[in-house]
This record gives C-alpha cells, sequence and structure tokens, in this order.
C-alpha cells in the first residue's frame, strides 16, 4: 500500500506577510541559472492573484490567498524549480507529480517549462482551490 504524505499537516503554517521584499531576497540567493524561472513564476502568479500573500519559511516560497490558505510553494534546488500546488489534486489537469495527498508539483528545469499554458492554467487554478490552512 502506497504511503500517504502529509508533510503539512503537523507544521505550523507560515505567517502571512502582504510585503513581497522577502520574497525578492528568497529570489537573490536562487542559484543564478535558475533566477529567470523563479521571477518568471513569481511575476505569473501576482498578475493571477494581485490580493496575494507571501512568505519564506524552510528556505521555501509560500503563496497564499486569504479564504484559500497557501496555494502556491516554491523550491528551489540546484538544477531546477519545483512549483508545488498544494491543492492541486483538485485541479481539472493535476500536475503529473506527487500523490497521496492533495498536493502535486511540477518540475521545472527551464524558463520554456515555466512558460508553458499549462504552467499558466495551473497557477489560475491555485486561486480557486483550497490550500494549506
Amino acid at each position: 500500500m502506497p504511503k500517504s504524505r502529509s508533510t503539512n499537516s503537523k507544521r505550523k503554517p507560515p505567517e502571512p506577510s502582504e510585503s513581497h521584499d522577502e520574497i525578492e531576497q528568497w529570489m537573490a540567493r536562487v542559484m543564478p541559472e535558475l533566477q529567470p524561472i523563479v521571477k518568471y513564476i513569481d511575476e505569473a502568479i501576482r498578475e493571477a492573484m494581485p490580493e496575494a500573500t507571501y512568505a519564506i519559511k524552510w528556505k521555501k516560497a509560500y503563496y497564499g490567498l486569504p479564504d484559500k490558505g497557501w496555494v502556491i510553494e516554491l523550491v528551489a534546488y540546484d538544477v531546477s524549480v519545483n512549483v508545488v500546488f498544494l491543492g492541486g489534486a483538485d485541479f481539472d489537469s493535476p500536475p503529473p507529480l506527487g500523490e497521496g495527498d492533495k498536493s502535486r508539483y511540477v518540475k521545472v528545469k527551464s524558463l520554456e517549462e515555466a512558460e508553458t499554458k499549462e504552467m499558466k492554467s495551473w497557477i489560475e487554478q491555485a486561486a480557486t482551490v483550497d490550500g494549506w490552512k
């Protein structure tokens, strides 16, 4: 039987901020090769969710909405950026990775992968489903 992940269930959610400053500082510390990817995804999220709140916790960027909770998590590794949709299992066409809980994610290794129609759709759908509260 597959093990059910509940990574966020025992952790306290980050404290939201309306200021984007922490996200800017986080992006500046990301590997230089990945900075265009995180900047593009950040801009797409802020465009789709102008009322978003922000936080940095566990070296991850969080994007949330007051009535939905935290809906997107960005994690930058050495060669990719994981875009985690915390309510992604409820999307019409969910991202391909993740199982067992509500979150689904995609690994983005190039700016071209970040610029896809699927990514835009997932970001837009993230604003419509409940995330991590």
